[in-house]
C-alpha cells in the first residue's frame, strides 16, 4: 500500500485517539463517575476502538481487566467503574494496535474483509469507520467537559505519535 496513504491515515486516526486521550486526561476526579458517566463513555469508545482494530472479530477478547459487557444486548454496564489510569492504559494499548495495523497495511490486507454479524467492510473501510467512531465520542466527551467544567481540550490537527 502507498506509504503516503498509510502515513496520512495514521496522522488523522492518531489525532482522533489523541483527542480522546486529552478529554480523558482533562476530566476532573469528581466528574469521572457523575450522572453523565464520563468514564463509561470513554470505556465504550475504547472497547469498540480495540474491537474494530481486531482483524478477526470473532476472536476478539479485550485485555484484562475488561470484559465483553459491551456485547450484551440488554446494555449491561461493566461490573465496576474503571479508573482514569485504566482508561489511559487501554487507550495506549489500542494506539499501539492501531499503529501496528496501519503500518503493516498492504493492498491485499486493506482490501480483505472485516466481517461480523452486522458489518461486512474492507479492512480499510473499518479503519475509517473506527476513526469516525472515536472522533464522535471524543466530541461527546468534550461537550460533557464544556458543560460541566467550562473547559475542553483543543483540536488536534495531526498526531505527534510516530508510526514507526
Amino acid at each position: 500500500m502507498n506509504k503516503m496513504i498509510k502515513e496520512t491515515l495514521w496522522r488523522q486516526f492518531g489525532a482522533s485517539i489523541d483527542m480522546l486521550e486529552n478529554a480523558i486526561q482533562l476530566c476532573p476526579a469528581e466528574y469521572w463517575d457523575s450522572k453523565n458517566k464520563f468514564w463509561y463513555n470513554a470505556y465504550h469508545c475504547l472497547f469498540w476502538l480495540d474491537y474494530y482494530l481486531t482483524l478477526k472479530p470473532a476472536d476478539f477478547s479485550p485485555p484484562a481487566p475488561y470484559s465483553l459487557s459491551e456485547f450484551d444486548p440488554s446494555g449491561a454496564m461493566p461490573d465496576r467503574t474503571y479508573s482514569k489510569g485504566e482508561m489511559l492504559s487501554y487507550l495506549e494499548h489500542s494506539r499501539k494496535k492501531c499503529i501496528v495495523l496501519i503500518s503493516g497495511l498492504t493492498d491485499g490486507l486493506a482490501n480483505s474483509r472485516w466481517i461480523n454479524d452486522n458489518k461486512n467492510y474492507s479492512v480499510f473501510e473499518i479503519l475509517l469507520y473506527n476513526m469516525r467512531h472515536v472522533q464522535h465520542h471524543a466530541a461527546q466527551l468534550n461537550l460533557l467537559l464544556r458543560q460541566e467544567i467550562n473547559d475542553s481540550p483543543k483540536w488536534v490537527s495531526v498526531t505527534e505519535h510516530k508510526m514507526n
